[in-house]
């Protein structure tokens, strides 16, 4: 409450008083009353007086309530600022606090909802890309609702990478993002973020500017609900489009890609217990696609991914962090993901199909696909001639997808508040690679007006299966001229993971080397610099006579 709020409420008071004071004056000098005689005149004035001070006594009364109410507002006030900007955002800017997009202020990690804010933070954050979000802050509550968001601004060079200069440029990219999250009572809250990014790509939130300045999508990037109840603790419960509930590295999930379907996450702090602190389990059931399978049915078939993760947090010293975490990611029907990816780069790709929309993703299909194509003809003569116009009939992976996935994590305390260490080290296993090679469906017959082709972009092989990340970071983003320095080896076989769902800023998503390097300096609390170079080239005979791809990223984003 301000000293202008409170100094109103004082002159009225003292107004109200003045007003009482003259009201009984005024009464007796009226010249309509009739004068009273001596005797009733003071009996009268004597009530007169006992009432006016007694209302008087009542006013005081009233004032001094009117003041205690104003003192506690005030310190209500007080607390709620400090509460939300200096507690709040400590915690959001915690260097223990793993987080999700676009550049390291932490080392890896998504969201989920554990039992306590902090082990929210610390166990579920996802992707090692969370860094941002781990220093967007609240601005401003509206009721219920907090609001913040970023832009980032990036110039991006490549050099060298393939002999014929074909991933050589100099781009310009922005991204932007808001957030809107409402608590809706103890047992609710609901999240709501739009962000900038190509629609049909999952794995990117940026855009590349010098399109004809064209105007920029932006979209809706999440949409969720969580539910934790009170009568059960250590339950809470997803659904809808949200950040990662369980913790992964962008060996497996993009920073970027936000799952969409529900989650369900059972935490269980063991803060008495000497060492283990916190066990938890989180599973997850996300639908990515609907399409009619290429039989005489006509059913509409759901692509599903399931996935269970076991969570188990150490405090090994009192200086010394360590988290382990193991899951399963369990993909069904990911063919419809082989036949979005072929369609979206048909030679007539405006042509209607059933199902959903073409997928895009950063990278070249890397995994074993086999796609049939339908040319259309013109049979003249028993002869028949191209018109050009070309059909993706069918795609489908050589492999299905099993991912056994199995992460540690080790924080040290250096005693520097500002120099802290974390390591991340992550491997993942397909334990179904090449599984579907004997369920690919043989070319259709040729016709007089269709002429089918069937090829295989890589042939399948089982024991190319596994992919590791290695992951170093020293320092912090929460202070001003704060610093972080990271490095990260990345090493993914090609049947290893889905690689178009993974990072997509590597030089490809599977069969691939890659070096990261980065750094990133706090100018302000609300300003970040950033510095990443990604040098990456292809594992085996592809990659002997091609230099390695470099992949510079020079940022400059704000947080509000």
């Amino acid at each position: 409450m301000s000293h202008l709020h409170r100094s109103s409420f004082l002159l009225a008071g003292m107004f109200a008083i003045c007003t009482l004071l003259a009201a009984p004056a005024f009464s007796a000098t009226s010249q309509e009353d009739p004068p009273p005689d001596a005797g009733d005149a003071k009996v009268a004035a004597q009530d007169s007086n006992v009432q006016l001070w007694s209302e008087l006594e009542q006013l005081r009364l009233l004032v001094q309530q009117q003041q205690a109410r104003i003192t506690a507002l005030e310190q209500q006030q007080l607390s709620g600022e400090r509460l939300g900007h200096d507690g709040e955002l400590s915690d959001l800017l915690s260097p223990a606090a793993p987080s999700s997009d676009g550049a390291p202020g932490e080392t890896s990690g998504p969201q989920a909802p554990p039992q306590s804010a902090t082990l929210q933070r610390d166990q579920n954050a996802g992707s090692s890309d969370q860094r941002i979000r781990n220093l967007e802050r609240q601005i401003k509550g509206l009721g219920p609702l907090s609001l913040s968001g970023d832009i980032r601004l990036r110039e991006e060079p490549f050099f060298n990478g393939p002999t014929d200069g074909s991933l050589d440029r100099a781009r310009a990219r922005v991204r932007a993002r808001f957030n809107i999250l409402a608590d809706l009572g103890e047992q609710f809250q609901a999240g709501l973020s739009v962000a900038s990014g190509e629609v049909n790509d999952p794995t990117t939130v940026t855009q590349t500017l010098g399109v004809f300045w064209t105007r920029k999508a932006f979209a809706l990037d999440q949409a969720y609900v969580n539910f934790k109840p009170d009568w059960f603790k250590p339950l809470t419960l997803t659904a809808g489009k949200f950040q990662y509930p369980w913790y992964n590295t962008e060996m497996t999930w993009d920073k970027d890609l936000n799952p969409e379907g529900a989650a369900e996450t059972f935490a269980f702090p063991l803060e008495n217990i000497p060492v283990l602190k916190r066990v938890a389990v989180v599973g997850f059931q996300l639908p990515f696609a609907e399409t009619t399978p290429y039989t005489t049915s006509k059913n509409i078939v759901q692509s599903m991914a399931y996935g269970v993760q076991l969570q188990t947090n150490w405090q090994l010293t009192s200086r010394l962090k360590f988290n382990a975490y193991t899951g399963y990611y369990d993909y069904q029907n990911a063919n419809a993901i082989a036949l979005a990816l072929a369609r979206a780069s048909a030679s007539n790709p405006q042509t209607p199909w059933a199902g959903s929309l073409p997928l895009k993703a950063g990278a070249t299909d890397q995994n074993s696909i086999t796609t049939t194509i339908a040319a259309n003809v013109v049979t003249i003569g028993g002869k028949a001639y191209p018109t050009g116009v070309t059909t993706v009939n069918n795609a489908q992976f050589g492999s299905k997808f099993g991912l056994f996935d199995t992460i540690a994590r080790l924080d040290w305390d250096t005693g520097k508040a500002e120099w802290p260490v974390t390591i991340i080290g992550d491997y993942v296993q397909n334990t179904r690679a090449c599984a579907n090679v004997g369920n690919i469906l043989p070319a259709p017959s040729n016709t007089a007006s269709l002429v089918y082709t069937q090829t295989t972009n890589f042939p399948c092989k089982s024991n190319q299966r596994r992919g590791y990340w290695l992951e170093g970071r020293v320092g912090r983003l929460l202070e001003k001229r704060d610093w972080q320095f990271g490095y990260t080896r990345i090493f993914i076989e090609r049947e290893a993971v889905l690689s178009n769902f993974n990072y997509s800023e590597m030089l490809q998503g599977s069969n691939v080397s890659e070096h990261r390097f980065d750094m990133f300096y706090m100018l302000e609390k609300s300003v970040q610099l950033g510095f990443t170079a990604l040098i990456g080239k292809p594992l085996g005979s592809q990659g002997i006579n091609q230099p390695w791809l470099e992949r510079l990223q020079f940022d400059t984003t704000y947080i509000f």
